[in-house]
């Protein structure tokens, strides 16, 4: 099962203890990398292109659930155009 990853407007809630904020995250991402390596043959990526990421599985690090993850909308959020309430 594959969860949906946050955007500008939501953020990820545990359903079971209610948990905004710490979560041990399993994704496979697939890169290019640009790699110099100096004189003395030591790597520095110096460029990251992303060409695929899936987020495989969340488990909350507070009550230890895995996949009970839920996206909620952010507080002060319009969920319509991204902007704060005023």
């Amino acid at each position: 099962m594959t969860v949906p990853l946050p955007t500008a407007t939501t953020r990820w809630r545990c359903t079971l203890c209610g948990n905004l904020t710490r979560f041990d995250v399993t994704r496979s991402t697939r890169v290019v990398e640009y790699v110099h390596l100096d004189l003395g043959g030591e790597p520095r990526t110096e460029e990251t292109e992303v060409l695929s990421e899936t987020v495989e599985s969340v488990r909350c690090r507070w009550c230890n659930a895995v996949d009970q993850v839920e996206l909620v909308d952010r507080p002060g959020k319009d969920v319509t155009d991204g902007s704060a309430r005023g």
